[in-house]
């Protein structure tokens, strides 16, 4: 059974901390960064767009988000788990945050994918994410360089 996708929530905090550490054990996510973030993705002025993906047995499996002020949008966060790649979860979630780019207004969406992450440049591509520069030992700790990417959402239609 597929994944659905829903707004997260506070309670998801947990279960993302704990698929946050699994996926990414040296530069985790904060519990104070998401609860940060979901501050400011409810209400008329949200710039903030979080969700998460749960599987039929109420397991959370995947998670998203994004930022968006004055026409530009930033990937702040996308995970599938592990025993989750390979089944279009991971363009299932880009796919909703960039309909919200759209929603809110954004001409261009950024995101930083570390160098070494090629499966995830991957589908960034398959999406029209170009490369436009590189942030130096933006991934820490280990000093790894990050790859900045965009696209154009504006009067694009992005195919999957």
């Amino acid at each position: 059974m597929t994944a659905v996708l829903r707004e997260m929530r506070w309670w998801d905090i947990a279960p993302v901390l704990a698929l946050e550490a699994e996926l990414f054990p040296e530069d985790a996510w904060s519990e104070g960064m998401f609860w940060s973030e979901l501050a400011h993705a409810r209400g008329p002025g949200a710039t903030r767009h979080y969700i998460v993906a749960e599987d039929a047995a109420g397991r959370i499996v995947g998670y998203a988000g994004l930022a968006a002020a004055g026409g530009l949008g930033d990937v702040q966060t996308i995970a599938a788990a592990r025993d989750q790649w390979g089944t279009g979860l991971g363009a299932r979630l880009l796919t909703d945050l960039l309909h919200h780019a759209t929603a809110f207004e954004c001409d261009e969406v950024l995101l930083e994918v570390r160098v070494d992450n090629t499966r995830a440049q991957k589908l960034y591509e398959r999406f029209g994410f170009e490369p436009i520069g590189f942030r130096r030992g933006y991934y820490q700790p280990g000093n790894v360089d990050a790859l900045v990417m965009r696209l154009t959402v504006q009067g694009t239609e992005t195919e999957i």
